[in-house]
């Protein structure tokens, strides 16, 4: 099935980008959630429109990744309490790019980080420390360190 994204899908493409996928892909997550429209002539157009504001927002955008950027980067770490078990490590469940947005909006006082931009080194199921990364731009990354602590 040839679409044409409208959004930026991590590991598939950029807005505007013409990509082939498996029909359910594109069919039942894609298409309802409207990060792509069905590849047609008039959606051609749709897609150089759909690149020129691209392309107006990406060095806007870039300049406002870097400044966040520097942000996180004076924050030094995230911290984070969840409950575990008593005289354990492990945890009741696990962290979630949730529960690291809102530890990063308490910790800065208000920046807020998209969850779909946080990646994890897979589930977080211990305290301790354990490192995140950060996808504020294509081009603009911050691996950030993520302490866990036990806590009610």
């Amino acid at each position: 099935m040839k679409l044409i994204l409208t959004a930026d899908v991590s590991g598939l493409g950029a807005p505007g980008d013409i990509v082939e996928v498996k029909d359910g892909y594109g069919r039942n997550y894609l298409l309802p959630r409207g990060f792509a429209i069905v590849a047609t002539r008039g959606a051609q157009k749709q897609i150089q429109v759909i690149q020129r504001a691209q392309d107006t927002r990406r060095v806007r955008d870039l300049d406002h990744a870097k400044e966040l950027k520097a942000k996180l980067e004076g924050l030094g770490g995230v911290t984070l309490t969840a409950k575990a078990a008593a005289g354990s490590n492990k945890l009741f469940g696990s962290i979630t790019t949730g529960d690291v947005a809102a530890a990063v909006k308490k910790a800065t006082g208000g920046l807020v980080l998209d969850k779909r931009a946080i990646e994890l080194p897979g589930h977080i199921k211990t305290t301790g420390k354990h490192s995140i990364t950060v996808r504020l731009h294509p081009e603009v990354t911050i691996a950030l360190p993520l302490v866990v602590t036990a806590g009610e």
